[in-house]
Formats: C-alpha cells, structure tokens, sequence
C-alpha cells in the first residue's frame, strides 16, 4: 500500500481522475462514515475507497462535488466491492445511487468459515489477519463537522487500507479450504434489495407484540405503514416520530375522536397535536378493512415447543460440528432453525441441504434416529456409531 498523507477529495475533477484510477482494479475496499441519529435516512459524511495500491477519501458533503462518477465506477459489475459488516453502507448506496453495488463481498460473512466466530468485530479480524491493534480513538468522532482533521482521515482510511489487505488473504484461505462456495452462497443474500427498502406494510411484523386479536393487529399494521412512510417523507427516525408503544396503545384502544387520543400515553399533541388528524384517519381507514383481509399472527410465533433433551443434544451436535469444521454456528444453524429440526427431520432449513447437510445435517438426523451418540473421553467430546446407519 502507498503511504502518503492523508487527503480528502473535495472537488469533482478530482473524483473524476479517481474514478479513471480504480477503473481497472479487480476490487474496491469501501467503508463509509454516516450519521444517523435525528434522520431515517443515513447522513454520508466520508467515503473512504482502497485498491490495495492507493486509499482515498471523498467528501460527499462538499458543495464542489458530484458523485455520478462514482456511483457509475460502483456500478461496474467487474469490480467486487468488499466491505466489513456492510448493512448500512449497501443502505446508504441504496438510497443514492437506487440499486446495489454489486457484485458484493462481505469480511464479516467469510469470517464465520474461517472460524473466527459470529459477527466478528473489525478490530478482530484486523489482528487475526494482519496482528496489528488498531486505533479506536476517533471512533465516535462527528463527521459531519468540517475541517477533518489529518488523525480523522487516517483513523478512517486504516479501515479501507486493512481491508484492502485482508480481503486477498480472506479469498486465497477460502480457496485453499474448499469453501469458496460456502461464503458465496451467504453472501448472494445481501444482493437483495428487500435488505434495504423496508416494505411499509410488513413493518409491524418487527413490532415486539405479546399478544393481539386480528382487528388490533390490522389497526397496527396500518399505523406501522403510515409512520414508516411518514418518517421518511420527514426523514426523521420512526419512533422519534411515534414510539412503538404509542402504535400498540393506539392500535389496541381504537380511539375514535380527538379526546380519546388523550388517553393515549405518549401521544405527540394529544388531541390538539398535529398527528392527531392522520392518525385518526388511518385507524378509520384500518376498520373498513374487510375481515378476511385481517393480518394474524404467524404460526411460527405459536409453535409447537421442541423435546428439550432433543434440543440439548442437537446444540452439543453443534457445538462438536462447529469446533471440528472450524466455522461459526450461526452459520449452520440459527435457535429457531434447531427447534425446527427437533420437531421434524423434513424440517424446511437450511441445515438439510448442501455442503450444510454434509457437515450437520446428515449427523443431525443420525443423532435424533439413535445411530450415533455424543460420549466424553477425558476432556473430548466425540461421537461414536451405535449401529448401522439408516439411510437419511
């Protein structure tokens, strides 16, 4: 990697001969600095871009720049893009540029097949690749404040330039384990866009609830749409908005006039207040709605509970997998997907199928048919055939 002092690119010439740089390179180490806490949408404050060769950081908040050269270069689909936990980066270059940066790489997803645990921190996989600890003490700095300083710039392009580095030495270890299929199959769901533009109608799914009749939940999920649209138009957070809690008091009393909104705890305004109207509004548009098109709990939130003896075993299954392949468990399988495959050995997981079956699955199902068994041996566990093995 080049060393110079940092810069920032603050003028279009400039990011055009940026862009005319990186063209060619095979791949893009990308990191973004963003502010989020009084907007919806994330405020980009710094894009920080390495090759490998060179690190550059661009500054999307200067009145001099346009990004269309860059959102152009992000677009070329011969160029891998590599980020570290990259959710809320991809979200942002959703938002701008209205489609991914395909194709995508994600250190964080490759890190779980390289055993290096669940959602593995950066500072963490720095010092496994590169043995190096890295600078966390601008780490809360505000990016939207301008001048930045040379000790910003530098702590925010040591994350491009390590992963610059990492990322050859990621893909060559994957290659070398025979499990580049592995991470290219986790990694063809961040290609998604429903990742990143929420469906204003399934909102209230994510809307911790306990209990509810259908008609309350129809109300809810009409209330839920109606702020996730309001919040955006706004640019303002949800529940700076409306508070989940405020949704379910409004969603289960059915407020009917100005003074019953009152009642409501934490009700912006009361019933003088601005959202009074609206709200009012969509709970009258919510009960129009016909009964057979009512919203109902999913039936996954009333299933049947597992064998927990099943459970325990299938999670020390896991364990004994995890250790002896080296990979992370989630990857294998989540809570919910083990109690599905306590319950059925047809379960409709990803445990069953692929190199995920070869690995766990296949063993999975031999430990629930009574063909293998889980023993200790000083201090290892091991598993140990009973009997001939049903075909599974």
């Amino acid at each position: 990697m080049t060393k110079t002092n940092p810069t920032l690119i603050t003028d279009t010439d400039r990011l055009q001969d940026i862009c005319t740089q990186f063209a060619n390179a095979p791949f893009l180490a990308i990191d973004t600095e963003f502010m989020r806490e009084t907007t919806y949408y994330p405020q980009l404050c710094l894009i920080q871009i390495s090759d490998g060769q060179h690190a550059v950081a661009i500054d999307p908040l200067s009145p001099d720049i346009s990004l269309s050269c860059l959102w152009t270069l992000l677009q070329d689909k011969a160029i891998t893009k590599v980020f570290h936990a990259g959710r809320q980066d991809l979200e942002i270059f959703v938002h701008l540029m209205g489609c991914l940066p395909e194709p995508i790489y994600d250190t964080q997803i490759a890190a779980m097949v390289c055993g290096l645990g669940d959602q593995v921190g950066y500072d963490k996989l720095v010092q496994n690749f590169e043995g190096v600890m890295i600078d966390k003490s601008s780490r809360f700095t505000d990016w939207s404040k301008r001048p930045l300083s040379d000790k910003q710039l530098s702590y925010a392009l040591a994350d491009v330039i390590h992963l610059a580095e990492i990322y050859p030495k990621m893909v060559s270890k994957l290659a070398e384990d025979g499990r580049t299929a592995w991470v290219d199959e986790e990694l063809m769901q961040l290609a998604s866009l429903d990742l990143y533009q929420p469906d204003p109608d399934k909102i209230w799914q994510k809307i911790k609830i306990r209990n509810g009749k259908p008609a309350m939940l129809n109300r809810l999920k009409y209330l839920a749409s109606w702020r996730e649209t309001e919040a955006q138009r706004r640019n303002m957070p949800r529940n700076r908005l409306l508070r989940d809690e405020t949704l379910l008091d409004l969603a289960a009393s059915n407020p009917k006039s100005n003074a019953a909104l009152d009642k409501i705890r934490g009700f912006p305004g009361g019933q003088t207040g601005k959202l009074a109207a609206p709200i009012l509004s969509v709970l009258k548009n919510a009960n129009a709605v016909d009964q057979n098109d009512w919203p109902s709990f999913d039936h996954a939130r009333h299933k049947d509970k597992p064998p927990q003896a099943v459970m325990e075993l299938l999670r020390v299954l896991l364990k004994y997998v995890c250790d002896a392949e080296n990979v992370a468990p989630r990857l294998l399988a989540t809570s919910d997907e083990l109690e599905a495959l306590a319950l059925s050995d047809t379960a409709d997981i990803k445990a069953l199928r692929g190199w995920r079956y070869e690995i766990f699955g296949k063993q999975a199902l031999e430990l629930k048919a009574g063909n293998i068994a889980l023993s200790v041996k000083g201090k290892t566990l091991r598993l140990i055939t009973l009997n001939e093995p049903d075909k599974v």
